[in-house]
């Protein structure tokens, strides 16, 4: 099912994103953990794509066997880098003949060791045109897009970020997932930020729980999403994995609670391959 008609057909939509395992035994593990998140009753799962392509296959066969195991519908991440257009054709081609039934479409990161993103040869240089050629050439899939609480770090300012949404929306995308953020009112601005130039398609706001302090410090840093000051005091007050865990999901259920009284149309959990700090807080919300 595609996400048009995911969240046309539920009030409220719960999923989840994992990574494609470096290893065998990884992926014994990530599907033991999905295991105990489909018990949560999901609408969907995703799949990231490595930058540069880097997990191309990977994500890919891990996305069916995600929907073959699991019976739910299933989306992979597709990005820019690194790709011709007909790179592009070729990828999406291939998740069609696997069953996949949306695509989160993405310009993507730079590679690593890049600062800069840089154009394919013939490839795509925003997130809106792969939007557009999903949509033209290949209208089964649903689209999802993210969005940036925050702003986007590359964006030259933020009224510049909410256009770039819209373009994507525009486009044709059904969805836009957000980016982690850890204060709620920087989604509820954004929100409003989005209905007042005509945004229409579902927010989903997107959570990381913390589970360790030196962890989120490196993807805040990496994705530009701010930590509030009272939170890192809270984790820093022990050094010590099990509290830093006990303070960061205490915290990611409160903002999920809040969100979901303001009416927010799903979770996107990003659960890191695992599966113990969503159920904690699933549970603790009586989802």
């Amino acid at each position: 099912m595609d996400l048009a008609r995911i969240y046309a057909a539920h009030r409220f939509c719960l999923s989840f994103e994992v990574f494609p395992p470096k290893t065998a035994s990884g992926e014994d593990s990530l599907f033991s953990h999905v295991e105990r998140l489909v018990t949560w009753n999901p609408a969907y799962l995703t799949c990231t794509y490595g930058a540069g392509g880097s997990t191309q296959e990977k994500t890919l066969g891990l996305t069916a066997r995600l929907k073959r195991e699991f019976g739910l519908p299933v989306a992979s991440h597709l990005t820019c880098v690194g790709a011709s257009r007909n790179e592009l054709r070729s990828y999406l081609h291939r998740a069609a003949e696997a069953g996949i039934d949306n695509i989160v479409a993405l310009r993507g990161d730079p590679p690593s060791g890049e600062s800069v993103f840089r154009t394919a040869a013939d490839g795509l240089s925003y997130a809106n045109e792969l939007v557009a050629m999903i949509r033209a050439e290949f209208p089964r899939f649903g689209i999802a897009v993210g969005g940036y609480p925050e702003t986007h770090q590359e964006a030259s300012s933020p009224e510049s970020d909410l256009q770039n949404l819209k373009r994507k929306v525009d486009a044709g995308a059904d969805v836009v997932i957000t980016q982690l953020f850890y204060d709620n009112q920087d989604f509820v601005r954004f929100r409003e930020r989005c209905t007042s130039i005509g945004i229409s398609v579902p927010i989903v706001p997107g959570i990381l729980p913390i589970t360790n302090l030196s962890q989120i410090q490196r993807i805040t840093k990496l994705c530009g999403a701010k930590l509030p000051e009272s939170l890192v005091k809270s984790l820093s007050e022990k050094d010590d994995e099990a509290w830093q865990y006990r303070v960061g999901v205490e915290h990611a259920t409160r903002q999920v609670a809040d969100l979901m009284a303001l009416g927010v149309p799903g979770i996107h959990f990003y659960v890191l391959n695992k599966s113990s700090a969503a159920v904690d807080i699933l549970s603790c919300i009586g989802s």
